[in-house]
Formats: C-alpha cells, sequence, structure tokens
C-alpha cells in the first residue's frame, strides 16, 4: 500500500500545486477542516488526522476548487471510524431545483400557460382585498395537511383581479406535498373535449380530472355548454368529486347564483331543473368567496 504523503505528493506533482508540506499545512489551516477539527477535538488524535489526510485534502480541493463532476453536492467532513472520511450532500440549490421539478410533475396544467408552474403563495401580494381569500387558503392547507377531505373554494369577482394567479399559488402548494393537481380552464377543456373522439380517450380523460387529489376549475361560468357537456362531463366530474369529497377549486367571473343561471341554459334548451342539481354539487364541494380590487391586467 502507498504511502499518504506519496499519494499526496503525486497529486502535487500532478496538478502543479506546489510543496507537499505546504499545501497539508494550508490543509491543515483551512477554516472549515479546522473547525471540524475543534469541534471533534475528544475524538480525534493526531494519527488519525495523519491516516486521515487524502481525505482531508480532498475536502479542501473540494471547498476551494470543486470538481465539475460534483456540481449541485457540498463535501462534509464525518468520522467513519478511526478515520476522518468525507461524503456529499445536495447543495440547498440542488434539493430547490428537485423540489420545484418534483412540483411540476405533480401539476397538470390543462389549456393554462406553463408560467403558472412558477407561482408561490408567498409571493403573492397580501392586500386588504386579498386578505380573505388567502385567509381562506391557508385555512384549507391546514386542514388538508391532516386530512385531504376537504371542502373547496369558489372565487368569484371580476376580470383580472388575481383568481387565477392565487390558485396557481394553492396548486403549487399542494403539489408539493407529493399530491397530484389537475389545473384546467374550463372553456378551452369543454370545447377540446371532441378531440378525444377520435381515439376514445374521452372517459379516460373525465376519470384522470374527477380523481385526482386536487382540481381547480378555472373560469368557470365561461364555456359555451350542450346538454351534453354540462351533465356527462361537468356533471360526472363534480359527482365523482363529491361522492369521495375530494377537493375542487372554482373561479368563475359570476358569483354562483349568476352560474346557475349559467348552466340553465345550454344550446338547444333551458333546464333550471338540471341546473339545480349541478349547482348543489358545486355548492356542497366549495365554499364561495369575493375576491374583489384593482384589474392587475392593465397594470
Amino acid at each position: 500500500m502507498q504511502q499518504i504523503g506519496d499519494v499526496i505528493n503525486k497529486i502535487v506533482k500532478k496538478r502543479n500545486l506546489g510543496d507537499q508540506k505546504q499545501l497539508q499545512a494550508d490543509v491543515l489551516n483551512d477554516p472549515k477542516v479546522r473547525q471540524f477539527l475543534h469541534a471533534n477535538q475528544n475524538k480525534i488524535t493526531k494519527q488519525m488526522v495523519i491516516n486521515s489526510m487524502t481525505n482531508l485534502f480532498e475536502f479542501y480541493m473540494q471547498i476551494n476548487n470543486a470538481n465539475k463532476v460534483m456540481a449541485g453536492y457540498r463535501p462534509e467532513l464525518f468520522l467513519n471510524g478511526n478515520v476522518i472520511d468525507v461524503r456529499y450532500a445536495p447543495t440547498e440549490e440542488k434539493i430547490d431545483r428537485e423540489r420545484e421539478r418534483d412540483t411540476k410533475r405533480h401539476l397538470e396544467l390543462i389549456d393554462l400557460p406553463a408560467k403558472l408552474h412558477n407561482v408561490k403563495l408567498s409571493q403573492i401580494d397580501m392586500t386588504d382585498d386579498r386578505s380573505d381569500v388567502l385567509g381562506e387558503i391557508q385555512s384549507f392547507l391546514t386542514k388538508y395537511s391532516k386530512d385531504i377531505h376537504q371542502k373547496g373554494l369558489y372565487l368569484s369577482g371580476d376580470f383580472g383581479v388575481g383568481k387565477t394567479y392565487i390558485l396557481a399559488g394553492l396548486a403549487n402548494q399542494v403539489a408539493a406535498m407529493g399530491k397530484q393537481v389537475i389545473f384546467l380552464h374550463v372553456p378551452t377543456f369543454i370545447a377540446g373535449l371532441t378531440s378525444h373522439f377520435e381515439d376514445n380517450s374521452l372517459q379516460k380523460e373525465i376519470q384522470k380530472v374527477a380523481n385526482c387529489d386536487l382540481l381547480i376549475l378555472d373560469d368557470i361560468g365561461a364555456e359555451s355548454l350542450s346538454q351534453w357537456s354540462r351533465d356527462d362531463v361537468l356533471g360526472v366530474i363534480l359527482q365523482a368529486r363529491m361522492d369521495n369529497v375530494l377537493p375542487t377549486f372554482f373561479s368563475s367571473n359570476f358569483d354562483m347564483e349568476k352560474l346557475e343561471a349559467h348552466f340553465a341554459e345550454t344550446r338547444n334548451a333551458i333546464d333550471p331543473v338540471k341546473a339545480a342539481r349541478l349547482m348543489q354539487r358545486v355548492r356542497f364541494l366549495a365554499k364561495e368567496v369575493i375576491v374583489s380590487g384593482p384589474n392587475r391586467r392593465k397594470i
């Protein structure tokens, strides 16, 4: 077996690092090495330090001239029996990147801009206009962390007040918990349903939406409904979520009363009974909260 000094000497020569003794002195005088040695002074002997010089050298080099192969990881010294050893832990930046990737995998945006993946609740302005809705969302999240069977919210309000943006913050927060979230734009989703006829994927699509952990229906009431899309699509989805008490959120420019009138009138008929039945599901699933404020799309 090669002596530790010989190993370091070869590395020194190969990398043109200068004098071996000076390098060893630099390693042992490195603030982070000294901090570790001081913190463990009752457990470390001089011989242990001598036997661990190659590991201490590796730590020193990674701290001061990191190898690109180890990008995203930081070296840590630890006691491994009678040797001071090196292990690698992910950096905070790497952990944050992986968390963001994992969140995106758990949040499916359907007919909505990809930039909503980047919205965080903590970044949403807490104004007087938003205090009620943000308070309700925080209350929901607290309860949801203990029991997933919670009532959602129905956000009503004018164009541009931030309903979709606020719900995007909620969606990302729940997705970060590892829950499967679907956030869809109702008018575009309804208009595109016929594309699923060609490959017989309609029922699969409906079941996916109906059974996800948390569903957000954005801009409901702006869609053009047929009796089929109202009763056999929206009705089926909301019934399944009501049966299983799965949290469902809505945003709309209509309050619930106006949404019921919207549901009553389809392209070919007016049916207040079926509209009332559908609204029973909406009211069971969500509490209405009015979101007011300026039109932020103009700001």
